[in-house]
């Protein structure tokens, strides 16, 4: 089933190659969508994928790269729009 889940993870999710790892593991999975810095210091993601696909990328976005620091993870449902590719913003 697809499905398509928008994340906001906060804490220090910057500066420590969050998007980029993120990328790699979404188009590794076969997930769409994107994934952006906020100006708040978070990082928000959309995830487009296969469920199971989407539900592993958001228990990563949990503790994030290594150098990641994760306080929380909010996840919203949103209705699946078509998105095969993922990028960074």
């Amino acid at each position: 089933m697809r499905v398509r889940r928008r994340v906001v993870v906060s804490g220090r999710v910057q500066g420590v190659f969050f998007r980029e790892t993120c990328r790699q593991m979404a188009r590794s999975a076969g997930v769409g969508g994107w994934v952006t810095n906020r100006p708040d210091g978070g990082v928000e993601a959309c995830f487009e994928g296969e469920e199971d696909a989407v539900a592993r990328l958001i228990e990563w976005c949990g503790h994030g790269p290594d150098m990641a620091a994760v306080s929380s993870v909010e996840v919203h449902d949103e209705d699946p729009r078509g998105e095969t590719r993922f990028v960074v913003r």
